[in-house]
């Protein structure tokens, strides 16, 4: 049985994403379908002086009527030093910040100026880090059906794969027709995340955050066990 997902690339996303990755044998990123403003494939959230911050990667002539492929990061260095001093200032004092601290500026510092890349590399960083089995596809362009729109083309997506199952986040459970996955031999889950809970340090507990944050406060084998708490519907 092969299970695959799709979703586009996001930078150091919530755990909720990672859950999905872990949850499947192939990670497919959807990366040339239409960048959204002020949406969160180019910000997050981190935890600074015990709220929630945003932070940005700032990019060169953004917009909705372009592909992720096809956009680019404002190549300048000044935003990639002010990052990694603001996750300083934030999580300095992490327990485990001295583990996390390369594998952010490896990320952060990442030579391309090409959003996709970018994204990927971030992606592959982390599930690198956390020792996950799984495949990553690095790009939705390589199944050759942009033509195909929405359920159409995840469907195509899994008979080029030939996937036995296709798992989604739950927020796309509107989006769906499981009896149109069924005729295609396909059995569809949504991936229901439960509540996560860990040691924030002196903040409480401050949910939606980064990855990130994740990383900062528990060791790999712990993350681990948190991409491990969800459910599938």
């Amino acid at each position: 049985m092969t299970s695959i997902a799709v979703m586009q690339p996001y930078f150091l996303p919530y755990i909720g994403y990672f859950q999905l990755i872990a949850a499947v044998d192939k990670f497919v990123v959807f990366d040339d379908v239409n960048f959204i403003n002020r949406g969160w494939i180019n910000r997050n959230r981190l935890l600074l002086n015990g709220a929630a911050h945003t932070f940005t990667v700032p990019l060169r002539g953004a917009s909705q009527n372009k592909l992720i492929c096809e956009i680019e990061l404002l190549d300048q260095p000044d935003w990639r030093n002010k990052l990694l001093r603001t996750i300083h200032h934030a999580y300095g004092k992490a327990p485990c910040y001295a583990h996390v601290s390369g594998l952010l500026e490896s990320v952060v510092n990442y030579s391309s100026t090409r959003l996709d890349e970018f994204l990927l590399y971030s992606i592959r960083e982390v599930v690198a880090y956390l020792a996950m089995e799984v495949e990553i596809a690095d790009t939705s362009r390589i199944y050759q059906n942009a033509h195909l729109k929405g359920q159409e083309r995840i469907l195509d997506i899994c008979r080029q794969e030939r996937a036995d199952i296709y798992v989604n986040s739950i927020g796309g459970v509107d989006l769906y027709d499981r009896a149109a996955f069924s005729q295609h031999g396909l059995t569809l889950h949504f991936l229901r995340s439960r509540s996560i809970g860990y040691s924030q340090g002196k903040a409480g507990q401050v949910a939606g955050l980064s990855m990130l944050d994740v990383l900062m406060f528990n060791e790999p084998e712990a993350v681990r066990r948190l991409l491990a708490e969800y459910d599938l519907t």
